[in-house]
């Protein structure tokens, strides 16, 4: 499905463990319509919904939409904390063309 990195799970964690008891239990990766490329990420802290993928590393969970799977098959989810490049981003090899901000994509299928 995709792969996670553990700077993309320790931020989960770190993310989590700040959360009330009853909040949302994992993070939740989706492509949606939009951005200058045509597509665009959106990553929020939710729960399991029904159809989706769950991929699980070290007790972390990430949820991907039935819908989303065929865009991010394969991709790399990581978290960066740089002095300019700071959140979760999605490394994707079905981006066929991205944008000049790094925020959208566009894959052979979406075109």
């Amino acid at each position: 499905m995709i792969n996670v990195t553990e700077n993309a799970v320790r931020q989960l964690q770190s993310l989590l463990s700040e959360a009330a008891e009853d909040s949302p239990k994992g993070l939740r990766v989706q492509v949606a319509k939009g951005g200058c490329s045509g597509l665009h990420y959106e990553m929020t802290l939710d729960e399991k919904r029904d159809g989706d993928a769950v991929v699980e590393r070290d007790g972390m969970q990430f949820f991907i939409d039935g819908d989303s799977v065929p865009y991010v098959r394969g991709a790399t989810l990581d978290f960066c904390d740089g002095l300019t490049d700071t959140g979760f981003r999605v490394l994707n090899p079905n981006a066929s063309r991205t944008c000049g901000c790094g925020s959208s994509f566009e894959t052979a299928q979406s075109g």
